[in-house]
């Protein structure tokens, strides 16, 4: 089994009743995701989501951080993860990433006191050649709202709330 993620931000699978009311799973809380299991394609138990790495100035979530291996966070190996590379299935409760173990095995990784510098766009380019995944900065912005001025009486209501 693959997983194709086409949309440049993680899948999701397994959502029951995809409009259901209030947070989750397409908006969730960063902090919420932190300490999910993350599973390989083969069904492998490869590590739990240690951090959700931030591009600052374009908006978008540029990596999760899994720490694989180790005990009690001791001996971990760190590994950034294409956002795009994962999925979320939402009725396992875990995320799953498009590799086998073995390859998660192999790759590139640090440890906690030695993180790679994650802006520097030759390291960057290398881990998503890596995971087979094209940068998130490559791609053009998926959402646009046109020429809808914000404030504008075009603009829809955010859940039928006015202040």
């Amino acid at each position: 089994m693959t997983l194709q993620n086409q949309t440049g931000g993680a899948d999701i699978v397994g959502a029951r009743g995809s409009h259901r009311r209030g947070p989750g799973p397409e908006v969730m809380a960063a902090g919420t995701l932190d300490g999910d299991k993350v599973l390989s394609v083969d069904g492998d138990d490869i590590g739990k989501i240690k951090d959700i790495m931030l591009d600052v100035r374009s908006g978008r979530i540029a990596y999760a951080v899994l720490s694989s291996g180790g005990f009690l966070g001791m001996g971990d190996k760190l590994l950034a993860i294409p956002w795009s590379a994962l999925t979320l299935d939402a009725e396992r409760q875990c995320f799953v990433l498009d590799m086998t173990t073995e390859s998660v095995k192999n790759a590139p990784g640090f440890d906690k006191q030695h993180w790679p510098s994650m802006a520097d766009a030759t390291w960057a380019t290398s881990i998503h050649q890596y995971y087979g995944r094209e940068p998130y900065w490559g791609r053009p912005d998926e959402f646009s709202v046109g020429d809808i001025e914000a404030g504008s009486s075009q603009a829809p209501e955010a859940g039928g709330v006015k202040l």
